[in-house]
Order: structure tokens, then sequence, then C-alpha cells
């Protein structure tokens, strides 16, 4: 199973200058709940922005960069693959398992047609932003969760959890 991981303001926007242009302490937890334990996918800029490898997570990136591959090449913990056929045959070879895709857009955009899942963070504000969410199409899913939540003196925005599973064909 594909689940998409991601958090996103009003306008659909997701990054700026390689991290997220919100601070969000919630949904950082929501994510860990959902991608902990599970292989997540991601390209090359997505990987850089994250503070240190994930702990409980095998982190697989998409990057052509040589010198990337090379300084992970022993770690267990994060494969590189750097290509599109080559991140698809890793996903045909783990159907079995939850694979969480955590960003960015390029990616979202190449597994958006394979995608099982949505598990959206809405931000109910709008930021300064330099990355978009990939455009999906919602009628191919029904949301089966959604949580609203107040602002708090942790999260200063309002924000909804939304969980979307892809319609039966």
């Amino acid at each position: 199973m594909i689940i998409f991981v991601w958090a996103e303001d009003k306008k659909h926007q997701i990054g700026l200058d390689g991290h997220l242009p919100w601070k969000l302490p919630a949904d950082l937890h929501h994510f860990k709940k959902i991608t902990y334990g599970h292989p997540i996918v991601m390209g090359r800029r997505t990987f850089m922005s994250l503070p240190h490898i994930l702990p409980g997570r095998m982190h697989i990136v998409l990057s052509t960069k040589k010198e990337l591959k090379n300084k992970f090449h022993d770690n267990q913990r994060v494969l590189i693959l750097s290509s599109i056929s080559e991140l698809q045959s890793w996903i045909g070879k783990h159907k079995n398992l939850e694979i969480c895709v955590i960003g960015g857009n390029s990616v979202f955009n190449v597994l958006k047609n394979q995608v099982d899942c949505l598990e959206k963070t809405e931000i109910k504000a709008t930021f300064t932003a330099d990355v978009t969410m990939a455009k999906l199409n919602y009628s191919d899913f029904k949301i089966v969760k959604r949580e609203f939540h107040q602002p708090d003196n942790l999260n200063f925005y309002p924000y909804e959890f939304l969980t979307y599973m892809r319609k039966e064909k």
C-alpha cells in the first residue's frame, strides 16, 4: 500500500527553502505516528531537509547524486535509488508493506496514480512558500477520517488531519 503523508496550507503549499513554512508540533507527532515502522520514500531535497535519519524508518531516497549514494552506501537505513524505474521496481518488490511517501512534489507526481491512501494535514492558514503539492484527483478518493483541531499554546494555527482512501474501481 502506498500512502502519501504531507501537510499543506490553504493554497496547497508544502515547502519553503527546503523546509516546512510553519511550526506545528502536532503535525510532526502525527507524521511520526503514521510513518514509524514503515519505509519512507522521498526525493533528495526532502531527505536533506530532515534533521537526521529518522528512527524506526527505512529511508528510500530518489536521487541521481553519486556523492549521496557513496555517503550512505553502508547505511542499512538509507537506500539511494537513482531513477524512477529503480523506485518502481523497489515498490513492486515491497507491495506487502505500507510505504509512506513524504515528498517532495516530484515524487508525489510520479506516484500519484498508484497511491492508495492520503494522510493530509490541512493547515487553515497561508504561508510564504516555494513548493506546492502535486495536483491530486480527489474524486478518486473518499474521506474516511477527519479530525479538526483548534490552535493552542504550541500549535498556533487551526488544522485538520484528513485520511482519504482510494475508491474501488
